[in-house]
């Protein structure tokens, strides 16, 4: 019989983050992942410690940042990768209020060190732009296909990832470890995203799918280098290619692209851009998200062994390692995690 320390379920952002940990501390493990989720291979991707809508800060922006950049700098490093794009993001003010909120957000704990009390403005006749931008400091984008793609060709390489559906009903509990299809493991993490809501241990939490759709438009004309968020999110690739996003759509749970995402992208697009660009492509997944925006972490009240890694929402980039993280603390030194993002806030 096979014996490993961890079972991951899962091969998203959260479960690539939890093996970049267990890696860290010489963990055997075995990666269980179908393939069926799309979310982080069509994220966005952005860091970014400023909630732009109502410009309040992201919780934890400075320990997610500080835990968050070397560690995808050290994964750039192992997988000969790039990963990590350092790009400004520009918050295009639509009213002169905004620009006032701009300046009151600016003084407020948490917020003093992302931005500044400056309107910006850029000479670009392809942006409406009449009442200037403000800038978020720290700010970058992660290529999460090239991670994901990269991590488990690794995986594969290494015969830790088994490409197949998990059989829940395949877990056997022993007295101190458990049993599955003939491995024995101490701890299975399940990091399925919009998969838990089949997983008889954890489908009792309050995890909502949210279907998010991307463009990605040419746009020879525009020529910006940064990111620009106002109606919605425009972040360049290079080549003078960008992604616009990003939908939110509670109803259809598929992974498959839409005529109406694509009409809402492109009319809100229009607001604030006057130039010629092409659709070249469009994307969809199902984003995990839970309904206090925080992430579910922790373990299942009876079965010590089981554990869940999930719900990152549209932030998972940032948040990404600090989940990670904390979960492997409490499940190998018992250190509590935060209450805010702890399952047992679900359990009463």
């Amino acid at each position: 019989m096979k014996k490993v320390d961890y079972i991951v379920v899962g091969s998203g952002l959260a479960g690539i983050m939890f093996c970049d940990v267990l890696m860290q501390h010489g963990k055997t493990f075995l990666v269980v992942d179908d393939g069926s989720q799309k979310a982080s291979i069509v994220a966005g991707g952005l860091y970014n410690p400023v909630v732009l809508k109502r410009f309040t800060p992201v919780w934890k922006s400075k320990e997610q940042l500080e835990l968050a950049i070397p560690r995808y700098k050290a994964l750039e490093n192992k997988l000969n990768v790039r990963l990590d794009y350092k790009v400004p993001v520009y918050r295009l003010f639509a009213t002169i209020e905004e620009q006032n909120n701009w300046f009151l957000a600016s003084d407020k704990v948490g917020l003093s060190s992302y931005i500044k009390p400056e309107i910006h403005q850029i000479e670009n006749k392809s942006i409406k732009s009449d009442f200037g931008f403000g800038k978020v400091l720290h700010t970058g984008r992660i290529d999460t296909k090239a991670l994901i793609t990269s991590f488990k060709k690794v995986l594969h390489d290494n015969n830790q990832l088994v490409e197949t559906s998990f059989n829940y009903d395949a877990i056997q509990f022993n007295q101190d470890n458990i049993t599955y299809n003939n491995i024995d493991v101490k701890h299975i993490v399940f990091a399925e995203g919009f998969g838990l809501k089949k997983n008889p241990f954890f489908k009792h939490l309050p995890l909502k799918e949210t279907k998010g759709e991307l463009l990605i438009i040419y746009a020879p004309k525009l020529n910006i280098d940064f990111v620009l968020k106002s109606s919605v999110f425009l972040i360049p690739l290079g080549a003078h290619k960008y992604i616009v996003g990003a939908t939110y759509e509670w109803h259809d749970k598929s992974n498959n692209t839409t005529e109406a995402a694509k009409i809402e992208l492109l009319n809100k697009l229009k607001i604030f851009i006057n130039c010629d660009f092409q659709v070249v492509d469009q994307v969809a997944g199902i984003r995990p998200t839970v309904i206090d925006r925080r992430p579910l972490v922790g373990q299942h009240n009876k079965y010590k062994q089981l554990n869940v890694l999930n719900g990152l929402g549209t932030r998972g980039v940032m948040i990404a390692p600090y989940v990670a993280k904390r979960l492997y603390n409490l499940i190998e030194n018992g250190i509590e995690i935060d209450s805010e993002i702890n399952i047992n806030r679900f359990n009463n």
